[in-house]
């Protein structure tokens, strides 16, 4: 059974920086892309940004260019999100995404 678990979420304050992370079992990775969406409070879900399976090939949300990072390690078979300069709009619910398999979520909260 595939399963993601996605760790890492907080409160942070406008221009921090958070580490998200998502462990998966019951797969490897390794063969595989990822990604990663988020859901803010009363909006519709976007994709935020995606992986290639050898981890050369990464793309991003306009919104977030520049500011969040998505690494894999294989070895650990976890993927991560580098979230730096965080803005109020990047308040949400992170979730990370294979094959159609879905994590429960890691509340992200911007806030001063």
């Amino acid at each position: 059974q595939v399963q993601l678990v996605e760790s890492g979420g907080g409160l942070v304050q406008p221009g921090g920086s958070l580490r998200l992370s998502c462990a998966v079992t019951g797969i490897a990775i390794s063969g595989y892309a990822l990604s990663w969406h988020r859901r803010a409070p009363g909006k519709d879900g976007e994709p935020v940004a995606a992986i290639s399976v050898t981890g050369d090939v990464t793309v991003y949300a306009d919104s977030v260019k520049g500011r969040f990072t998505i690494s894999r390690d294989n070895a650990k078979n976890t993927i991560f999100l580098h979230l730096n300069s965080l803005e109020l709009s990047d308040t949400a619910t992170y979730y990370c995404e294979l094959l159609g398999y879905w994590g429960q979520g890691t509340q992200v909260t911007v806030s001063s």
